[in-house]
């Protein structure tokens, strides 16, 4: 049952734990405390606070899980899955240590619910707080049924502050994220954690204001963090130009979220490629594993001879110098005509074109080249660019067999989870556009 003095609010339902359901493999283990989270609001953000504060003090475990598809309001256009509904137990127990249990988003196949200690969640608010020089308030703008989100709300129970709310929106509203920015409290630096379709919509918006008024905001700002997905360079560099303090992060669940910040580990975090190329995690911030599937913490979770715990991504990059660069999923990789291509260099290379907001990059089975390279593009910023000129760059910076053959414009891409973009309905809208309007 909710603890003495936590009321449920609007926006949230409180799961018991039922009396006598126990998860087999951990008998006498910490309850699980289900909140089924509705759109993110003041009140919601209370209660998820107050429930992830007694988690962090060895009170029941928490399970936060959307109410339906948090689509819109704070992780983009489509956002959201509805796996809250149909995934997992109701209540039950997991190990004493466990004190987050985190449904994935589902990009890397099913949903799956990710247990997370209080020692690795405090691991990476601690290392977090390090790396920004300190600990700070946290504006909390994405949902609560995610890491990001979550995570916004670890980093303030840590460092002792509320975390201040950007609510009362069906969208991403660049302007109340403003005026939220500028109405905090003053008595600590001021972070907030965003997805690359936020920034963009809040970029767009300080490319409208008078340059005093953005020094004002930019000033007034610790941090932003960005993750959730690939952010394309000239956005990038437009928000630095601007003076937003960005920070490009990389981690998924099993990491506690970001876990690398523009390349470099966080303190205590190791990155290692294996003989494929595909990046390898370790560190305090590993999750203890997935709940009732020993068959994924096998695959996923690894102990080498030294001793050290390692997660397997599904991602290949490349480390420079000890600075990772990840080139996108493995599995995302495209054959066409017997050539691989990585989605995520195309689409570094359509982004930096005038007139492209957002691109995704998907193979669209063709009976010539297997699959045929496909551009899906949001524009923004000036006319959106031409097949031919979209060919010809990237054939100058990647080579022939990467140039897109198809180019779809479209209004926003699938998204979902928190900012994921949803690779596999990108493709479907791209095989069913070309269908009806044919190549282009």
């Amino acid at each position: 049952m909710p603890a003495a003095g936590h009321r449920p609010m609007p926006g949230v339902t409180v799961r018991p734990a039922y009396a006598g359901i126990v998860d087999p493999t951990t008998p006498g283990g910490r309850p699980v405390r289900t909140l089924v989270v509705g759109p993110l609001d003041v009140a919601v953000a209370e209660q998820v606070t107050a429930a992830v504060r007694d988690a962090l003090a060895g009170g029941p475990a928490l399970a936060p899980v959307a109410a339906g598809p948090d689509r819109g309001a704070h992780a983009g256009p489509d956002a959201g899955t509805d796996a809250g509904t149909r995934l997992g137990q109701e209540g039950g127990t997991v190990a004493s240590e466990v004190a987050l249990v985190v449904r994935t988003s589902g990009s890397s196949g099913d949903p799956r619910e990710v247990l997370l200690d209080d020692v690795a969640l405090r691991a990476s608010a601690t290392a977090t707080h390090g790396r920004l020089g300190g600990a700070g308030r946290w504006l909390l703008a994405l949902p609560l049924a995610h890491v990001a989100g979550l995570q916004v709300v670890v980093r303030s129970v840590v460092a002792g502050y509320e975390p201040v709310v950007l609510a009362g929106t069906t969208g991403f509203d660049p302007t109340a994220w403003i005026r939220a920015v500028h109405a905090a409290p003053d008595d600590a630096p001021l972070h907030s954690s965003l997805v690359p379709t936020q920034l963009h919509r809040l970029v767009a918006a300080l490319d409208d204001t008078a340059p005093r008024a953005v020094r004002a905001l930019t000033d007034r700002l610790g941090a932003v963090l960005l993750g959730g997905a690939a952010t394309p360079a000239a956005l990038l560099d437009r928000a630095r130009t601007l003076g937003l303090p960005v920070v490009t992060t990389y981690g998924m669940t099993e990491t506690c979220g970001g876990c690398v910040y523009d390349g470099v580990p966080l303190s205590g975090v190791d990155v290692r490629l294996d003989d494929d190329g595909a990046v390898e995690l370790a560190g305090p911030v590993l999750a203890r594993g997935y709940r009732a599937r020993h068959d994924l913490d096998r695959a996923a979770f690894r102990v080498d001879p030294s001793g050290t715990r390692w997660f397997a991504t599904a991602d290949l990059g490349t480390l420079d110098d000890g600075v990772l660069r990840v080139l996108g999923r493995r599995d995302d990789v495209l054959v066409t005509g017997g050539a691989k291509v990585a989605p995520a260099a195309v689409e570094a290379a359509v982004a930096g074109l005038p007139g492209v907001a957002e691109v995704c990059v998907v193979g669209v089975p063709d009976p010539e080249w297997g699959q045929a390279v496909t551009a899906v593009v949001v524009g923004g910023g000036g006319a959106t660019p031409d097949l031919a000129t979209v060919r010809a760059h990237v054939t100058r910076t990647l080579g022939r067999a990467a140039a897109p053959r198809h180019l779809v414009d479209v209004a926003a891409l699938p998204l979902r989870g928190p900012g994921k973009v949803d690779r596999a309905a990108v493709a479907r809208l791209a095989a069913e556009r070309l269908a009806v309007h044919g190549p282009g």
